[in-house]
């Protein structure tokens, strides 16, 4: 890495000659390394502080409470997080839910600055003048190997933040943990046999020990945050036949093994998908309260991730997720906690002090590695087919810039679900006209009966901001007739009569009204309309038969509704059979959990209203539960890929991984609760699992970091370039 620093020392110290193409002049720039990127194992080869062991917390560092198992013989973090809380919490003076008979005093270990962290390496060597020993009191006063070269650089000693933890890794590798171990994946479950002999030695849970029945026989209880055989089959039906958004994931049906009840081969965004929106729909059948913990988990995830951040919703982050830590304490072994499940409590801080995460996650650094595979055609030259695609790709660009405009290339495609502009916007028209949208499929043209066009007609008139005015005009006008009208009378006259009313005013030659668009529109839509299955707005790709939200409802039709006259105008509308928006009788609401539900069987029956401007339409995804909920369908509500805050659309070629647009704040992350989970973890109604004293020699396999797969998979060839993110369903 010597030539890159010196290059970076350069760039900080001398600059380099830029040209500014807005002031048409050069100009010195600087540069500086705000941190690096990298998933674990790396972060401890370029911080210098191993990332292995009991010390292997580079935050904690020697003060870290980590230790090792006896019997799963690795290094364990369970019960390290309560000395992160208030002195004054409860759980600091539970003796029974953690280690049994602890009580907890200490402070939690400081955060060392900068110029602390070199003082503790500046008599290291760098890893080229080091030898193949450690320092002294390597893994037991501390964790350090060497001095990082990146301390060569004049201003590392000011950096609040010189390395990330990567938020997308420590998410797949927490998920992956909890999924094996409540789907009781076998070799990859947490709950295995030697973890439940540290569980007698640490914890005080006598009803998950394993219980001797003599003859070299041992029974394993069954634990209540594990899924049944059947429980596990439903959920991997319920995974096989889920069909998201386009755009929105990969097809998980991929990883589905329904005979052996379990998911392999999920790759990193598939887990983050997973974890942040199907996690809290497929373990529904969990006892509640570990359900609620692991959505509480799953909350944490989804607002840390949020592309905007609210730094007093972080700070009530840094003070809930101790408290979330110690309820998964509370329910899952020892064993289960590596240093995976203890990173995220120092995730919060680093986002406050660096930023969202998109800007410090791995993601696009697996894409780019991805890039570069894929441009390997000979493995015995991998450094030339790299440099060959590369002379390829940007000759083929440089010649695109001179092809008419009309050839589609590399450099001029548009992003997948971006809007294109059907309409002609030549003529300032009303806003509800010539919305940029792009219709695919094939089309039918047919006729509107009379209630459609009715319907059709008001719903463009209540919709369109040019004809308020002459709406308040109809208002005043039914108050003068009948000034104790009701407002749901005045609503019912409105429905009945507005459009004839509109019509008589706007032909009425006393009224004056000479702009000719409003006159097209009094004279109402043409009867023959041009239908399509599928429509890209606002990002989204919507097909009929998908089902839409607020109110929510299944999209029938697709429409386009032309009116007479010219200029000509033209608009998508939507047709929607909506749902029953009754609450708890039709739609149902955790106001805590944030989890949205609607009875399938029940639909709106108040007024015939089924028309939507297709620019009003947001996406959403309703699945059924695998198991229970009878006639209940939940809504897993979705944001168009490409796009943030306020639908500015991002010029990119590669899909950006999924992300809520901001911290919601949902009441889950603002009062987690400091409940004791009390209730039994024996599941009695079902046996135990007879285990052979001779299965003790071996200790577990379970690596302490799970191999990501976001790049490659040894058991899905698939085209990681699209089906990340696509969904396999289009036609």
């Amino acid at each position: 890495m010597q030539p890159l620093i010196d290059e970076l020392c350069s760039l900080w110290n001398d600059g380099t000659l830029t040209y500014d193409v807005s002031l048409r002049q050069n100009f010195m720039m600087k540069a500086a390394l705000m941190w690096t990127i990298n998933d674990f194992p790396a972060y401890g080869m370029l911080s210098g502080w191993s990332t292995a062991g009991r010390l292997g917390c580079p935050i904690c560092m020697d003060k870290s409470k980590a230790f090792s198992l006896k019997n799963s013989r690795k290094v364990s973090y369970f019960d390290c997080h309560r000395q992160f809380l208030p002195h004054n919490h409860p759980y600091r003076k539970n003796k029974n839910s953690f280690k049994k008979r602890v009580i907890e005093t200490s402070n939690p270990p400081p955060r060392l600055s900068s110029p602390n962290i070199w003082k503790q390496v500046a008599h290291l060597p760098l890893a080229q003048d080091r030898g193949d020993e450690n320092p002294p009191h390597y893994g037991d006063k501390h964790n350090w190997t060497k001095q990082s070269i990146f301390w060569t650089l004049p201003y590392w000693k000011t950096h609040l933040l010189r390395h990330n933890i990567d938020v997308m890794h420590t998410e797949r590798n927490v998920f992956m943990n909890v999924f094996n171990t409540v789907m009781d994946i076998n070799g990859r479950t947490k709950d295995t046999n030697n973890a439940r002999l540290d569980l007698a030695e640490i914890c005080n849970r006598r009803e998950l020990e394993l219980k001797d029945v003599g003859r070299g026989k041992l029974i394993k209880p069954k634990a209540t945050y594990a899924l049944t055989k059947s429980q596990r089959v439903a959920i991997c039906q319920w995974v096989k036949e889920l069909k998201l958004p386009d755009g929105y994931a990969s097809n998980l049906g991929r990883c589905v093994v329904i005979k052996e009840g379990k998911l392999h081969g999920m790759k990193s965004h598939d887990c983050h998908v997973f974890m942040q929106r199907l996690l809290p729909i497929a373990f529904d059948s969990l006892p509640k309260p570990i359900w609620k913990v692991l959505v509480e988990l799953s909350h944490f995830f989804r607002e840390l991730t949020s592309t905007t951040l609210n730094v007093e919703q972080l700070r009530v982050m840094e003070n809930d997720i101790p408290v979330l830590l110690c309820k998964l304490e509370q329910i899952f072994p020892p064993s289960f906690f590596d240093s995976m499940e203890h990173l995220p409590i120092h995730l919060p801080y680093e986002a406050r002090v660096g930023g969202p995460v998109q800007y410090r996650w791995m993601y696009p650094f697996e894409r780019f590695l991805h890039s570069l595979k894929n441009k390997v055609k000979n493995k015995a030259r991998v450094e030339a087919s790299i440099c060959e695609a590369y002379l390829v790709e940007e000759t083929s660009t440089f010649a695109s810039y001179y092809y008419p405009s009309e050839i589609d290339t590399r450099r001029t495609r548009m992003p997948r679900n971006v809007d294109v502009d059907e309409g002609s916007m030549s003529t300032p028209c009303f806003s509800v006209f010539n919305y940029p949208g792009k219709a695919s499929g094939k089309s039918t043209k047919y006729f509107l009966d009379q209630l459609d066009l009715k319907a059709t007609h008001l719903y463009v008139l209540q919709n369109c901001e040019e004809v308020e005015p002459y709406l308040d005009i109809y208002v005043k006008y039914l108050r003068q007739l009948n000034p104790t009208a009701s407002d749901a009378q005045v609503g019912q006259e409105i429905s009945s009569n507005f459009p004839t009313w509109f019509k008589e005013y706007v032909l009425n030659s006393e009224n004056n009204v000479q702009d000719p668009l409003l006159r097209n529109l009094a004279w109402g839509p043409k009867l023959k309309v041009e239908s399509w299955p599928i429509y890209t707005i606002n990002g989204y790709k919507f097909h009929t038969g998908q089902l839409e939200s607020d109110f929510y409802g299944k999209l029938t039709d697709i429409i386009q509704l032309e009116y007479t006259g010219l200029p000509i105008m033209k608009l998508i509308l939507f047709k929607c059979d909506w749902f029953d928006n009754t609450p708890n009788i039709g739609t149902r609401v955790n106001d805590k959990y944030g989890v949205v539900e609607v009875r399938q069987s029940r639909r709106y029956n108040k007024a015939y209203d089924p028309f939507i401007l297709a620019q009003q339409a947001e996406q959403v995804y309703f699945t059924p539960y695998p198991e229970g909920h009878n006639d209940w369908l939940a809504i897993i509500k979705t944001k168009a890929r490409s796009r943030i805050n306020d639908n500015i659309l991002i010029q990119t070629e590669q899909e950006v991984p999924y992300q809520d647009d901001e911290v919601v704040g949902l009441q889950v992350m603002l009062h987690i609760d400091s409940d004791v989970i009390d209730d039994s973890l024996v599941d009695n109604d079902v046996g135990g699992e007879e285990v052979d004293m001779q299965s003790f020699d071996q200790p577990d396999m379970v690596d302490e970091f799970i191999e990501d797969k976001y790049i490659s998979s040894e058991d899905d060839n698939d085209d990681e370039n699209e089906s990340d993110f696509n969904d396999t369903d289009e036609p």
